[in-house]
C-alpha cells in the first residue's frame, strides 16, 4: 500500500554558485526541468513530489542535517568540512566545467622555494577549506596558520598568505595566477545526501531512490554512445569480436534471413576506433547515437 504522503514533498537543496548551472542540466538529462529565475532561491520543477532550493554547497550538510532539507546535492569536501554524519545516496561526478572529480591542492608562488607541505612550518595558509586543511597539516606534524579566505584566494599569495589550498579542475587558473601546486589535499566529487528524517519516510527514501537512479543513468550516458550496425551472419563472429561491449550485444532478427542487426553500447571515446574495425569486419548501415541515460 502507498504511503500517505498528503500534502508533504520531498525538499531538494540544489547548490547555488559554480555547481548550479552543471546542476541543472544534468536533472535535465534526468527527466526534470527545473526552472531558476535569478532572483529567486525557490526555483520551480515539473514534479509535484519536489520542492527545490537554492543553497550554497558550502552550508548543504548543515541544512539536510538540521531537517530543513531532506536532502541535497554538494561536494563530499564540503560534508566531510562540516563534519556531519550524513547518508550519500549516490555520487556524481560533474563539475561546474568537466566530468571528473575536481582536487584540493596545496599551491605556493612559482618563484618560492617551497617543496612539500613541511617547508611551510610556520607560515600562514589561506583556504575556504579550514578544518580539512588543518587536519592535512596536522597529520603531517606541521605547525602553520590558517586562515579562512572568502574568495579570490589565488590572488593571496605571496603578500597575504605564504600558500594556499584552493578547489581545481584544471590548474589552470592556478598557473594563471603563478602559483604552483605541490600536493594533493583531497579529492571530491558531487554527492546526494540525505538526512535522517527522509531516510525514515518509506516514500521519501523510494524518491530519493527514483533521483539517484535517473541522475546516476544521466551521468552514465554522458561518456557512451549506441552502436548499430547490420551484418551477414557469416560475419558475425568477427563482428562481435571488435566490440567492447558494456553487456552483450542484442542480436535481432532481420527480414532477410542471411542478415542480423547489432545493437551495443561503447565509450564514446572508443567509438572513432572502433567504427571503422566494424565496417572493415563487415559492419554496414553503422549508425552511432547519444544516449540520455544508461541505467545498469
Amino acid at each position: 500500500m502507498t504511503e500517505k504522503r498528503g500534502a508533504d514533498k520531498l525538499r531538494l537543496g540544489i547548490p547555488k554558485g559554480s555547481l548550479q548551472d552543471a546542476t541543472v542540466a544534468l536533472f535535465k538529462r534526468a527527466g526534470w526541468n527545473i526552472y531558476a529565475d535569478g532572483r529567486s532561491y525557490f526555483p520551480s520543477i515539473d514534479d509535484a513530489e519536489i520542492e527545490c532550493m537554492l543553497i550554497r554547497a558550502q552550508e548543504m550538510a548543515r541544512y539536510v542535517d538540521h531537517g530543513v532539507l531532506d536532502a541535497g546535492l554538494t561536494g563530499i569536501d564540503w560534508v566531510v568540512e562540516s563534519g556531519l554524519e550524513l547518508t550519500s545516496i549516490t555520487t556524481l561526478t560533474y563539475a561546474k566545467q568537466s566530468r571528473r572529480k575536481v582536487r584540493w591542492v596545496l599551491a605556493v608562488p612559482e618563484s618560492s622555494g617551497f617543496e612539500k607541505a613541511e617547508d611551510l612550518e610556520g607560515k600562514i595558509i589561506a583556504t575556504e577549506l579550514v578544518e580539512v586543511s588543518k587536519r592535512y597539516f596536522a597529520q603531517k606534524g606541521v605547525n602553520v596558520k590558517v586562515e579562512f579566505s572568502w574568495g579570490a584566494t589565488e590572488v593571496k599569495p605571496p603578500m597575504l598568505a605564504d600558500a594556499i589550498v584552493e578547489v581545481t579542475e584544471t590548474g589552470s587558473s592556478l598557473k594563471a595566477n603563478h602559483l604552483r601546486i605541490i600536493d594533493t589535499v583531497m579529492e571530491s566529487e558531487t554527492h546526494l545526501i540525505a538526512g535522517r528524517g527522509a531516510l525514515a519516510s518509506a516514500w521519501k527514501r523510494r524518491k530519493l531512490d527514483q533521483i539517484a537512479t535517473m541522475l546516476r543513468g544521466a551521468i552514465d550516458a554522458q561518456s557512451q554512445v549506441g552502436l548499430m550496425l547490420n551484418v551477414k551472419r557469416s560475419g558475425l563472429a568477427s563482428v562481435l569480436a571488435v566490440l567492447p561491449a558494456l553487456n552483450s550485444p542484442t542480436i535481432s532478427e532481420l527480414s532477410d534471413s542471411e542478415w542480423v542487426a547489432v545493437n551495443t553500447i561503447v565509450d564514446e571515446s572508443t567509438a572513432r576506433d572502433v567504427i571503422p574495425r566494424l565496417k572493415a569486419a563487415g559492419g554496414a548501415g553503422i549508425v552511432e547515437y547519444p544516449l540520455n541515460k544508461v541505467v545498469l
